[in-house]
């Protein structure tokens, strides 16, 4: 079969272990681009640092950022947001957390941080994109993008999943991207959504398009394509959740660009 479309994660996914995109992958992608299918990044990250990778891959194509809170196109104009409503952001920014966590947001073109943390910004350093520093507390009234909670212990994030789930049980979607980061964003957004509203745009059926993810907040997409891959090194839960999918090497070993190459090149 052919697909005309390819819906690929960054972090754990495209992204090797060093946080970038290997010549291998660049190249292989250059090809099955110009062969004629689409090829579309959904992510967790923030549309300013998502866009370098796209850049690096020189793709006309739109962008899923912010797990599917915002969509920019060909030429990076915001054309889809769904912020978390300013009155019950308030209730996040107002919440009690553990002094073990990490607070994020995405506020617009912002990612806000209440405290800084080097390792985070590892993750951005092609794109330099980076943190302000403010308290939750001064973001009240404001709308919220995503919420994100850093942790190495995954014992803390767990317990804040549980917490969160349990103290908001209406308007929010609550996800892991990595054991060690739990995600909120409004309810019914997802890269699943976005991605529906991007291919209804494009002219493309679901039954057409493969994607590749490694993380929880990838399982909706993963099961609603055409048909979805997950990276060897995906959480393990992602795995049990989705038990027919197949499992292709690791982000380590250029997966996407293996896989990629059998099936189209």
């Amino acid at each position: 079969m052919k697909y005309k479309a390819i819906i690929c994660d960054l972090d754990g996914t495209l992204l090797n272990e060093h946080h970038t995109i290997s010549d291998e992958t660049k190249e292989t992608i250059r090809k099955v681009v110009n062969s004629g299918v689409k090829f579309i990044i959904a992510t967790g990250r923030h549309h300013n640092d998502a866009k370098t990778f796209k850049e690096m891959l020189e793709l006309e194509s739109f962008l899923i950022t912010s797990n599917g809170a915002k969509v920019h196109d060909y030429k990076n104009n915001e054309i889809i947001s769904h912020n978390i409503p300013a009155d019950l952001a308030k209730g996040l920014l107002n919440y009690t957390y553990s002094k073990h966590l990490h607070k994020n947001v995405y506020l617009n073109d912002e990612w806000i941080a209440e405290s800084p943390l080097e390792e985070a910004l590892l993750f951005h350093k092609e794109s330099g994109f980076h943190h302000i520093i403010a308290p939750f507390k001064s973001l009240v009234g404001k709308e919220i993008t995503k919420f994100f909670f850093i942790c190495d212990n995954e014992e803390h994030i767990a317990e804040l999943e549980q917490k969160l789930r349990a103290d908001f049980h209406e308007g929010l979607n609550i996800t892991l991207s990595l054991g060690s980061c739990l995600e909120v964003m409004r309810e019914g957004v997802s890269k699943a959504s976005a991605i529906e509203e991007v291919l209804k745009k494009e002219g493309i059926d679901l039954k057409d398009t493969i994607a590749f993810g490694d993380g929880l907040n990838d399982l909706e997409m993963l099961s609603t394509v055409g048909k979805g891959f997950i990276m060897g090194n995906g959480s393990p839960r992602l795995k049990a959740l989705l038990p027919e999918n197949e499992v292709i090497k690791s982000n380590a070993e250029n997966g996407v660009a293996k896989k990629l190459q059998e099936i189209f090149l």
